[in-house]
């Protein structure tokens, strides 16, 4: 069987415009099929270099196969199930910094250049007081990208227009303001020319961003038969969601030259994206966190499962609908859109997310993600929502690490493992009872920042739920609220 190769996509040459910081399945599957979609509705025309961010990557794959490979998009699109697949032509060479700094170097000669976009995990945007202009290849990618960005201002003799829009994707809040930050002082520490830093400020756009699309990844277990499919090998086949979010914090100039628009895609344009973050934190996020003690502890395993279950179902449904939308900013058709697109995504079926290994850290993500719906609907509602509650005291009752007989796996930190525990020793021994219990957890601050205890009404409303939970009747509890 023949390897994927050039021949199977004629006239797939372009102009490099793009270099990308990274190769794994998140930018393949997300990114590059974007910038496909685009070559393809309209005249963007451009090319991709990629640039591998770590010593030890994956384009010597992509070199193989003539930078090709074929994403499939599997999951509900407007209420019906679809498996698609197509091959991504975009990139057109890569690069390894650590094994040919020149070649790496020479992309800032490029006159067609002008994006820089990237993906080096939420740890990759960070300072090194180690890295040096002068001692190699940086280790960070802020260091690297600092380098490429000098070499580029000093070619073009600091020209306005040969700047770069920079579109970083990792996962962190204000990522384009805290790379430009750290390139900045990287600049400083390295004794650049003031000019330099005018030039990255005055030419260059950072833009703050939000990506949304659930990556699988490579199928292992089920390659070969895709081979069988395809009718050629692909050593890096890709899986991802058919849903898909790009928001882009910048000014109306990038729109223009980036035309998601003209090809149909979910890319949003903003002048602030802490409404769309909000939205996905609390709307995606905070439905899988409540969703995970409450549906582990009534008999689920998967958030498909949770979701297609009648009453289960039902209950999450009202949790979002009618407790964490009505606490958000944006437009109400915008927000029942995400909504229900976030319940198709929970019913795609062919993902298979375990509620177990969504538990991780849950006092933390519920901190983060559920409880501020709950603060906002009492704020705003002048009463508590009768669910989220629910979910918070599942939570309470789930971190006592047993339920009907079996052992719970939890993962957490040790210290907030051996609090609950603690806790719920001195219950079964009589030393506190149910009241005490819930007091003491609303009253750590280590996990929620603030005594929750302050709340009104919540301790009366979290000691109910956690007494029918605990006492066997949930399924009931549940069907009241659905």
């Amino acid at each position: 069987m023949k390897l994927i190769n050039r021949n199977m996509v004629p006239d797939s040459e372009l102009p490099v415009k793009v270099l990308q910081f990274g190769e794994g399945n998140f930018l393949r599957a997300f990114v590059d099929w974007i910038i496909d979609r685009m070559n393809k509705t309209s005249d963007f025309n451009a090319g991709v270099s990629v640039v591998q961010p770590i010593d030890r990557g994956l384009i010597h794959l992509l070199q193989e196969q003539d930078h090709l490979y074929t994403l499939y998009l599997k999951g509900i699109r407007d209420g019906k199930v679809l498996s698609e697949h197509e091959i991504i032509s975009c990139i057109q060479r890569s690069i390894n910094p650590y094994s040919d700094l020149d070649m790496y170097l020479a992309e800032a000669e490029n006159p067609d250049l002008r994006f820089i976009i990237s993906n080096t995990t939420e740890a990759g945007i960070a300072y090194d007081a180690n890295d040096r202009p002068d001692k190699g290849t940086p280790n960070t990618f802020p260091a690297k990208l600092a380098i490429l960005l000098y070499n580029r201002f000093r070619h073009f003799e600091g020209a306005a227009d040969k700047g770069f829009i920079i579109i970083p994707c990792e996962l962190i809040e204000s990522n384009g303001d805290n790379l430009k930050k750290i390139i900045l002082q990287y600049a400083d520490d390295w004794g650049w020319e003031p000019a330099f830093a005018e030039w990255l400020e005055s030419s260059n756009t950072f833009c703050n961003t939000l990506v949304d699309r659930i990556v699988p990844g490579y199928p292992k277990d089920r390659i070969h038969a895709i081979w069988e499919e395809l009718g050629y090998k692909d050593n890096l086949v890709v899986e991802g969601e058919q849903f898909h979010l790009w928001v882009i914090e910048a000014p109306e100039s990038v729109q223009k030259e980036f035309p998601a628009d003209e090809a149909g895609l979910n890319v949003v344009f903003t002048d602030d994206q802490t409404p769309y973050r909000t939205r996905k934190v609390r709307i995606l996020n905070g439905a899988h966190t409540s969703m995970v003690p409450v549906g582990i502890l009534y008999g689920m395993e998967t958030v498909r499962e949770s979701v297609e279950d009648e009453v289960m179902g039902a209950w999450i449904n009202k949790t979002i609908f009618e407790e964490i939308v009505p606490t958000l900013d944006l437009p109400q058709e915008e927000l029942e859109k995400f909504a229900n697109d976030v319940l198709d995504r929970f019913r795609n079926p062919f993902i298979k997310h375990y509620l177990i290994s969504i538990a991780l850290n849950s006092t933390s993500k519920f901190k983060t993600r559920a409880l501020p719906s709950l603060l906002e609907y009492q704020k705003r509602k002048g009463s508590l929502p009768k669910r989220l509650v629910l979910a918070l005291a599942a939570l309470i009752r789930f971190y006592k690490g047993t339920w009907v007989g079996n052992e719970i796996p939890l993962k957490d930190d040790a210290d907030m493992l051996e609090f609950f525990s603690g806790l719920w020793n001195d219950f079964d021994t009589g030393k506190i009872n149910r009241e005490e219990l819930v007091e003491k957890v609303l009253a750590n601050k280590s996990i929620w920042k603030q005594d929750l205890n302050k709340v009104d009404g919540l301790h009366a409303l979290t000691v109910a739920s956690l007494t029918e939970v605990h006492e066997g009747r949930l399924e009931e509890l549940l069907k009241d609220q659905a």
